[in-house]
């Protein structure tokens, strides 16, 4: 029998290595999906709930696994729902591949159904690499360009193949004018070091340094053993960008924790006062948290050299790979004598993981969100994989959850969408099937979307040999990030009927899907809760009513700019005292004196 384009192109992804396709059928894809239906699950084909769900999952996956992600959709409304996953991918750098059907070609052009301009559509969210096959000659080339392409520029991509060539014989391509043949699929691996001369600028620069500040983003993850090396030698601290929060752990004592708003003050303190940077594959947008422009000499090391240069004057700029130019670089460093700075840096890290622990077990109504968090850093796998949404929650993931051993972690860095926290960890549970994942999601991401990926989850937890995913809901009903940016960055009270969320209970809805799950109202029920949903045989959901009211205060808050806020809010926020009250008391606890060792708690 005949082989099938549909039965090509399944068959060129097992070629190519790929597990599992993301997907949403649709008859736009009728003929991939019966391809799928002819294997032996393999690939497997992972129904999402929605397509956007499908392109979250596959970056995920891609972000955990280290390989392509792979997603599937039908033409018109799925090629569409696709977009915002995709963009997630492109925004943080990530390898997706997107197969997408489209309309007959017999009735492309006549306003048929579901027929849209897919390649308009698709030309920037898929700008390295967009194709549509229209015979079957193209398919090598066009499906290998595309996994190539994506792998290379870390970055989706996209095929788009007609309903009608899917069921057609499929033929190779030709040894003859105007037909393009492809070589096997293979595993792509270089390593690019910058030239000694520049090598040796930068050695120079770092060496010249007395309080030098390193910046990790997620292109260094390949190099912690070398960050650290140089962060020993030189005696810096290392702040890390959110999406290079599982770089290093932050056990670490001269670790400072993530940049930016929402992060932490020994790394807003170590930017401030360094008179070095080097920053390692990282593109870090907010230059206003960076040493001010005239104070601090600084190298930066990307693998991309577009994104160099673009956030800070840097005298130096490598063009590499991380750990290979820093393993250049070290060398040609002498270790510092002095050790003040080192001590410094070290000394406001444990003040604020102090700080950290007053904040999270401050009072509040009902549950401190900061400590639902702080609670999980206790009992927390080494091995264990974090998945964080978008929104307030966003600020205690990462602020409070120290990572250690080879836990890894990872949110919407750039797109900050929300919806991706609970694909994302579908996406890891396919990637590590072995190890356990804990998703933290606000209670409007999941009214959004979490709740249907909730079935998704029950649907395939038999394939994961370790079945332990959990869901974490911070259930306050509202948009807290929102609510707390008009009151701070727009001096407006809390708009009740933009930011209130209706209430519904999440665990309700898991136990529904078939998951099992625990309603905690009462924070000395947190940590029970965590271990019980830590050491479960299946997958569970946390329903943690929290206190609203909690500020996410960035790290350079100072008092003027917290009355300010105040101030906004006493004017007609619906539960303002309690808000400047709570605000008070967590501002506070920075300024309280730490423990000297051997203090009693």
């Amino acid at each position: 029998m005949a082989q099938q384009v549909a039965d090509y192109v399944v068959a060129r992804l097992n070629e190519w290595g790929v597990k599992e396709v993301f997907a949403y059928p649709g008859d736009g894809i009728n003929g991939l999906v019966a391809a799928f239906g002819r294997t032996d699950d393999r690939p497997t084909f992972v129904q999402a709930r929605h397509e956007e769900m499908a392109a979250f999952s596959a970056t995920g996956y891609a972000k955990f696994s280290g390989h392509v992600g792979v997603c599937m959709a039908t033409s018109g409304p799925g090629a569409v729902h696709l977009l915002n996953g995709l963009y997630d991918a492109k925004l943080d750098h990530v390898p997706v591949v997107a197969i997408i059907g489209q309309t007959a070609r017999s009735a492309m052009g006549g306003s048929y159904q579901q027929e849209i301009d897919l390649q308009s559509l698709y030309k920037d969210v898929a700008s390295e690499y967009l194709v549509e096959v229209n015979v079957a000659e193209q398919l090598p080339n066009a499906l290998d360009r595309a996994f190539r392409t994506a792998w290379t520029r870390r970055a989706p991509t996209a095929v788009i193949i007609p309903a009608d060539l899917q069921e057609e014989t499929y033929e190779p391509p030709q040894h003859e004018f105007k037909q393009v043949p492809s070589s096997p699929p293979a595993e792509m691996h270089s390593v690019v070091v910058p030239a000694r001369a520049e090598i040796e600028r930068a050695a120079e620069v770092i060496g010249a340094g007395s309080k030098v500040a390193i910046l990790v983003g997620q292109g260094a993850r390949s190099a912690a053993r070398e960050v650290t090396e140089l962060a020993e030698i030189t005696g810096a601290g290392v702040a890390k960008a959110l999406l290079g929060k599982d770089v290093l752990p932050d056990d670490l004592p001269f670790v400072t924790g993530p940049i930016g708003l929402l992060g932490t003050r020994p790394s807003y303190e170590l930017m401030r006062d360094c008179d070095t940077l080097v920053i390692v594959g990282s593109n870090f947008p907010y230059s206003q948290f960076l040493p001010p422009l005239d104070q601090a000499r600084a190298v930066q090391i990307d693998i991309d050299g577009t994104m160099i240069g673009m956030r800070y004057p840097t005298e130096v700029n490598l063009v590499g790979d991380a750990k290979a130019t820093l393993a250049e670089i070290i060398p040609l460093l002498k270790p510092v004598s002095d050790r003040s700075w080192r001590e410094t840096i070290e000394s406001n890290v444990a003040r604020w993981w102090e700080t950290v622990e007053r904040q999270a077990l401050l009072d509040a109504e009902p549950v401190n969100p900061m400590r639902v968090v702080w609670e999980l850093s206790q009992q927390i796998p080494d091995n264990a994989i974090v998945t964080a949404d978008s929104g307030s929650s966003t600020n205690w993931y990462a602020r409070c959850l120290k990572f250690h051993g080879s836990m890894r972690g990872s949110l919407s860095g750039t797109l900050a969408t929300m919806g991706p926290g609970v694909p994302y960890a579908i996406g890891a549970k396919f990637a590590h099937p072995d190890r356990p994942v804990i998703a933290l999601v606000g209670d409007g991401a999941m009214q959004m979307n979490g709740l249907a990926e909730l079935i998704t989850i029950a649907r395939y937890t038999e394939q994961w040999s370790d079945k332990r995913l959990v869901v974490c809901v911070f259930h306050n009903n509202d948009l807290n990030q929102v609510t707390w940016e008009l009151r701070s960055m727009g001096g407006s009270p809390k708009f009740k009927d933009s930011q209130s969320l209706p209430d519904i209970s999440y665990a309700d809805a898991a136990r529904c899907f078939g998951l099992a799950a625990i309603e905690v109202d009462d924070p000395e029920q947190l940590a029970g809760a965590w271990e019980r949903a830590l050491t479960a045989d299946r997958p569970i959901l946390l329903d943690v009513r929290c206190d609203p009211e909690v500020p996410p205060i960035p790290p350079h808050a100072t008092w003027d700019q917290m009355k300010a806020t105040a101030e906004a809010v006493l004017r007609g926020d619906p539960n303002a005292w309690h808000l400047v009250t709570q605000g008070m008391k967590t501002k506070a606890q920075e300024f309280l004196p730490g423990r000297r060792s051997g203090d009693e708690d």
